[in-house]
């Protein structure tokens, strides 16, 4: 095919969209159904609602072949496990008795069967729930959710491509099921799925699917040569079956450059690939042309960044999709991954500045940013000659703004020295005057930090921003809810407090709204997990911190009790990775620059009388490249801004950090050079694994495996919170034993956090009870 026709047949897609709707009418509907106020009925047609609404804007703007199968009501990994039929026994029957209600089990858990574990997706603060597999599963097709979607999308007259997740990565996510030996690898169940596989692409096909996209990110990690053969022998099989039982294959991997797998995928008989070819994987460019390019395939190029909200350098990619023209037989133009990664539209934030809104693209800004470049590379660059001098100004306004440079914080981060990243005294010369100075119980007993945000704490802050509450009145609202937190705590019999943190509406943005050089959205919502949304504000500029931003509260806390109470800080990693970070300068620059102005904020804690501070870190595992040549620099940037931010404080402040919901088995090694005095993590629905991964790697320090998993409704008897404590014990020696839950408790009720922390403490007092008595 020739340069000109290849042009010619230039289409515009994307592989997923924000699900949640504008007014985040999905969240509404599925709690609503939880409580029981929504019916199923109208909870499936909000959901069909939502759906249409995003075929039809995607259509609007060019998009000339929508996905479907990307919508969910919950996550779409729970989905493809649905699909497969790989539901775990012990919710079974309730799947097979009502399949809406098994489904959020699965997600869940209930009173008497726990939910899936939960952990990230990849380097993405999305959160997916981990397939259970053994060597007794049965896969069984169950193509009914994904045939009628895209019998919704062919009704409207548009072109639909069906996205699955694909088997080898669904297969390497999985999980040993509860009861199967730990060294049972799920990836030796493919001969056994891909059948199934095959008669789901049958039934898209026979529905009226031209293309079904199978979705491979797990090939862009390090894999073993067992792994990509694996991969192969899948994708021979599935792409061998005849054109009549299937449809075209378009294989899609994202978040990093395919490296050793593009070969293995690029002589699959499959019709197309779906590569990255933003800057985290500009790498598979230059891989692709010496592979040989693509002949005869058609070539799907995710030259805008899914996964950021600043807009897109045309110009950049252009250049990048007209070096790929010659490498494939079609070459069509997408986001680098699904757009459910991003808030749905920048122009809703009427909040931000005009100029500044011009930089930003959300998903629908996105869109119109694919289909002006594939009208760009099918009819040239005058086709939009407008569109590229109005970027290239944008772009412009940008760099030079003064947001984004600030000249005092460019020399104070140019003036840290390692002394300033060190504590003045080793470990263990600090634990024995914490231990003195604190004089805590074996087992002492905390929580993370949050309490539960209720309605009235909601209504409070929305009254205040509306002018229905004056200053006053808010801070009166907020020492009560304190006092009622600080009162519950010690009369439960808890050793370490919190305040609760009932200012605060997110971890990240309460203080990304105090700091210089950070912007918040009105309505710039994505999905983290399930129901639960967050607002990620976007760091614009240079950071720095006008004001203390926590010891008002903390201090206030600490007047109503003789107990510690925890200052408690979000780190700088997770400030970056909960954020849409800039990106016109190094991560770790950036990262050094919110450790300072942290760092500022413990010095005043400290200073204020608090003796214990929590600088939470659940994103440091998370932002952990995909590829294991990546690791070392960015870990070392990682540490060293933590340790940074912690460094400046007594040897008797013990510092804690905490993280949550991922793989942390191989980043111990980094958990140490953080320097933290005490670190808690999720353990419950792993069932302690991390307490035997930081034993067998010799951590030293004091360790809080949670023993409550937050994210189900479930309250954990006391029984069942000792037991965990026991297994911990068995990895991590008593005096080095904390007890805590998995997270900070914002999404739970009073009413289930009550019980729980009550068996919680509890439970720590029979396991004491045993230890004294030998």
């Amino acid at each position: 095919m020739t340069t000109e026709s290849a042009a010619a047949a230039v289409e515009a897609t994307v592989y997923g969209y924000p699900r949640q709707g504008p007014n985040r009418e999905l969240k509404k509907a599925v709690e609503g159904y939880w409580k029981g106020r929504v019916s199923a009925e109208a909870l499936h047609e909000t959901a069909a609602h939502l759906r249409r609404a995003n075929w039809l804007q995607l259509a609007g703007a060019g998009i000339t072949e929508v996905p479907t199968g990307d919508f969910s009501y919950y996550d779409h990994v729970l989905d493809t496990s649905v699909m497969l039929g790989a539901v775990p026994d012990r919710h079974r029957a309730a799947f097979d008795a009502d399949a809406l209600d098994g489904y959020f089990a699965m997600a869940r858990g209930t009173q008497d069967a726990a939910p899936l574990e939960m952990t990230k997706w990849f380097d993405t603060n999305y959160h997916y729930l981990v397939p259970e597999l053994g060597p007794d599963t049965r896969f069984t097709a169950d193509s009914t959710r994904q045939v009628a979607a895209l019998r919704e999308a062919l009704a409207l007259g548009l072109g639909a491509r069906p996205v699955l997740v694909g088997p080898v990565t669904y297969l390497l996510l999985a999980k040993p099921a509860p009861g199967v030996a730990e060294d049972f690898r799920p990836i030796t169940l493919l001969d056994r799925l891909l059948p199934v596989y095959a008669q789901v692409l049958a039934d898209l096909r026979a529905a009226g699917a031209e293309w079904v996209q199978l979705d491979e990110p797990a090939l862009v990690q390090d894999r073993t040569p067992a792994e990509l053969g694996t991969a192969a022998r899948a994708y021979r099989e599935l792409g061998g079956l005849p054109r009549t039982q299937r449809p075209q294959l378009l294989v899609a991997t994202y978040f990093d450059r395919l490296g050793e797998a593009l070969p293995v995928l690029a002589k699959a008989p499959v019709e197309g690939l779906a590569l990255d070819f933003t800057e985290r994987a500009a790498a598979n460019l230059d891989d692709l042309a010496a592979a040989g390019g693509l002949p005869g395939k058609r070539l799907v190029a995710g030259v805008v960044d899914g996964r950021n909200i600043w807009i897109n350098d045309h110009e950049k990619s252009l250049t990048t999709l007209a070096t790929l023209l010659g490498l494939a037989d079609r070459v069509d133009v997408a986001a680098s991954c699904s757009l459910l990664h991003v808030p749905l539209d920048a122009g809703a934030e009427r909040d931000i500045d005009p100029q500044i809104r011009r930089w930003l693209a959300f998903a629908r800004q996105k869109t119109t940013e694919i289909t002006t470049l594939a009208r760009g590379l099918a009819s040239g660059t005058g086709a939009i000659a407008a569109e590229l001098a109005a970027n290239r100004a944008d772009l412009a306004s940008r760099a030079n703004s003064a947001i984004t440079r600030d000249p005092a914080v460019r020399a104070r981060t140019a003036a840290v020295t390692d002394s300033d990243g060190r504590r003045s005294q080793p470990y263990d010369r600090r634990a024995a005057a914490q231990r003195a100075h604190l004089g805590l119980p074996l087992l002492p007993t905390t929580t993370i930090g949050s309490f539960p945000q209720t309605a009235e704490l909601r209504t409070a802050r929305a009254d205040l921003r509306a002018g229905r509450l004056d200053a006053d009145g808010y801070d009166g609202r907020i020492e009560a809810e304190i006092r009622e937190v600080i009162a519950f705590q010690e009369k439960t019999g808890i050793d370490v407090l919190v305040h609760g943190e009932p200012e605060r509406n997110d971890m990240v943005q309460y203080f990304a709204e105090q700091l210089t050089g950070y912007l918040a959205t009105q309505h710039g919502w994505v999905q983290s997990y399930g129901t639960r949304y967050v607002r990620p504000p976007v760091l614009a500029g240079d950071i720095s911190r006008p004001e203390p931003m926590t010891v008002r509260w903390t201090a206030y806390a600490q007047s109503r009790t003789a107990k510690p109470v925890k200052g408690m800080l979000t780190g700088p990693v997770t400030m970056l990775a909960w954020s849409f970070v800039r990106d016109d300068q190094p991560l770790g620059d950036t990262a050094r620059q919110v450790a300072l102005a942290l760092r500022d904020e413990v010095d005043d804690l400290e200073a204020a009388g608090t003796s214990v501070i929590q600088v939470d870190e659940p994103a440091l595992r998370e932002t952990l490249p995909l590829r294991a040549a990546d690791h070392a620099a960015y870990l070392a940037w990682a540490t060293e801004s933590f340790r940074l931010t912690t460094s400046g404080v007594r040897p008797d402040t013990q510092i804690h950090t905490h993280m949550c919901y991922a793989e942390f088995g191989d980043i111990v090694e980094a958990i140490e050079e953080l320097d933290a005095d005490v670190i808690s993590l999720e353990a419950a629905r792993s069932h302690m694994r991390v307490a035997d991964e930081l034993a067998g790697a010799g951590y030293p320090r004091e360790v809080g495996p949670g023993v409550w998993d937050i994210h189900s409704p479930r309250i954990p008897s006391a029984g069942e919170a000792a037991e965990l404590l026991r297994r911990g014990l068995g990895a991590i020696p008593a005096e080095r034993l904390w007890v805590n839950p998995d997270c900070g408790l914002k999404t739970r009720g009073w009413p289930e956090t009550r019980a729980s922390l009550e068996h919680l403490v509890e439970a720590a007092r029979q396991v004491r009870t045993e230890i004294a008595e030998g």
